[in-house]
């Protein structure tokens, strides 16, 4: 699916819990707003019926990895479908916390087939002109989850981690792809950001 406006823009950051997905959306919305950029700021799993229910269920037991791929896809549907295919249209940046590249880590680490995931999801969701992949050891990960007070749950197992990670990082030859250090400075990750988006 290709981007319906010259002039827009879709960044996604991509990266275990506790990377700094979010601090890093806010500044880089911050940064392009002053620059007289019109950006919309998203999150999957959204808060829509479909991502509810994905997480509800990752607290208690995960569900089988084809039921939460299920889910998650109706979730993305519908936000392309309502947030980043109008928004594309109207010229707009979308900046994106977790995207695709998330099913295909984690789905992908509780056994699905990379290969598949990546194309169900790339035959209707928008690819983006940056990816950032924010790169955490996962000792550091399970630190920062639990030092913010987070309920674990049961995508944040280390085993799991370590798989996803791998995953991320395999995402690194991809052209528009980026891998940064999570463990700068929250100052310091948003200038590398800054001049990745502003270089691409």
């Amino acid at each position: 699916m290709s981007k319906t406006h010259s002039k827009a823009k879709l960044i996604v950051i991509e990266g275990p819990d506790g990377a700094g997905k979010s601090t890093l959306q806010r500044g880089l919305a911050a940064l392009l707003s002053a620059r007289g950029i019109t950006v919309v700021q998203s999150r999957e799993p959204t808060n829509g019926p479909h991502g509810t229910a994905l997480r509800q269920a990752a607290l208690t037991k995960r569900l089988a990895p084809e039921q939460e791929l299920e889910l998650l896809l109706k979730d993305r549907r519908a936000h392309v479908d309502a947030v980043i295919a109008p928004a594309l249209a109207r010229g707009e940046w979308v900046i994106l916390d977790r995207y695709y590249f998330s099913t295909i880590a984690y789905q992908g680490a509780a056994g699905l087939d990379l290969a598949m995931l990546q194309a169900v999801n790339e035959a209707f969701a928008p690819p983006p002109d940056v990816l950032l992949l924010l790169d955490l050891p996962v000792a550091e990960s399970l630190k920062r989850i639990k030092a913010r007070g987070a309920a674990s749950d049961e995508f944040e197992r280390p085993s799991t981690l370590k798989h996803v990670r791998e995953i991320f990082l395999s995402f690194a030859s991809l052209p528009y792809a980026a891998v940064l250090d999570a463990c700068m400075r929250p100052e310091e990750l948003l200038a590398a950001a800054s001049e990745i988006v502003t270089r691409r």
